[in-house]
């Protein structure tokens, strides 16, 4: 509603849109109200109610809360009661008789575990006991394993042949019965054996026929590429550990620790040529290569 125009008068206000009012107006104005928004009734209510929650003053009668969320109804009486009876338990399942049968078994015994746990123990032990120690080769032998390196190449790492003879499986012990004559074939070498007209180095009745000088290539001599205690060294070696001959009288002249012939040789007292005349008992290796002799 609008007020467009006025006049005024003292004490008596007069307007065009109806009688005059009994106050009075200090000067004309122009009066108007602007377009209001009109506040829904719901609103107002819950504007009401939390203003009172907030102040503590109590709220209108006529106001209500305005719920948010429609309140869920309680579940009824028979269904709560329904909710609050437990489950029945599961009836327990028998046991097959392979678990009765184990439950009823007798446990093995604190003493008996015990014995149980100390069993790899005591089998290492044993194995320990009854594996024959490996011998380790000392003096000559152990000289001579490493003076065999470099015959290996020809002879086989195990003594087992190769562009050599073997020395394995008693091939030596049929080539050379005597040391001597392997000594004196390793001093010389096979050249030498042929220059001097020797067609056998070993002995002559050989089981399978004897060795001929070359037939097999050519065995270097090892005079003055090996001091003779090394020539002694390594022939021991192939005899006694390459090819397995048992030790004996011969062993203990020419390869043990307390060899005499071993400790002439390695104090340089005597050599293989005159080896003999220090001890007679021997045959001559001599200055010149000589046919092999036979076992016996």
């Amino acid at each position: 509603m609008f007020v467009n125009s006025c006049k005024v008068t003292i004490g008596t206000t007069v307007t065009d849109r109806g009688p005059a009012r009994d106050f009075p107006l200090g000067r004309c104005a122009r009066l108007s109200w602007f377009p209001v928004t009109e506040i829904p009734e719901h609103l107002l209510k819950r504007s009401q109610a939390a203003k009172s929650k907030a102040t503590g003053a109590p709220a209108p009668a006529d106001s209500a809360p305005a719920a948010s969320t429609p309140a869920v109804a309680a579940p009824s009486a028979p269904a709560a009661a329904r909710a609050a009876v437990p489950a029945p338990a599961p009836e327990p399942v028998a046991d097959i008789p392979v678990v009765v049968a184990y439950k009823q078994r007798k446990k093995i015994p604190s003493w008996a575990m015990l014995t149980l746990s100390i069993l790899p123990v005591w089998a290492f032990m044993y194995l320990r006991a009854v594996t024959p120690a490996e011998v380790e080769a000392v003096g000559p032998l152990a000289a001579g394993a490493e003076v065999y390196n470099s015959c290996s190449s020809c002879h086989g790492g195990g003594g087992e042949g190769g562009v050599g003879y073997a020395f394995t499986n008693g091939e030596i012990m049929k080539t050379f019965p005597h040391i001597e004559d392997q000594l004196r074939f390793v001093y010389f070498g096979s050249q030498m054996y042929q220059d001097a007209g020797v067609e056998i180095y070993g002995n002559p009745d050989r089981e399978g026929g004897p060795h001929l000088t070359k037939a097999r290539g050519v065995m270097p001599a090892q005079m003055g590429a090996l001091t003779d205690v090394d020539i002694l060294n390594v022939v021991c070696h192939e005899r006694y550990t390459l090819g397995g001959m048992e030790e004996g009288d011969e062993f203990a002249t020419w390869c043990s620790e307390d060899s005499e012939i071993h400790t002439a040789l390695e104090s340089g007292s005597s050599t293989l040529a005159n080896l003999h005349e220090a001890f007679p008992e021997i045959m001559p290796i001599g200055n010149t290569p000589v046919p092999g002799s036979p076992a016996s």
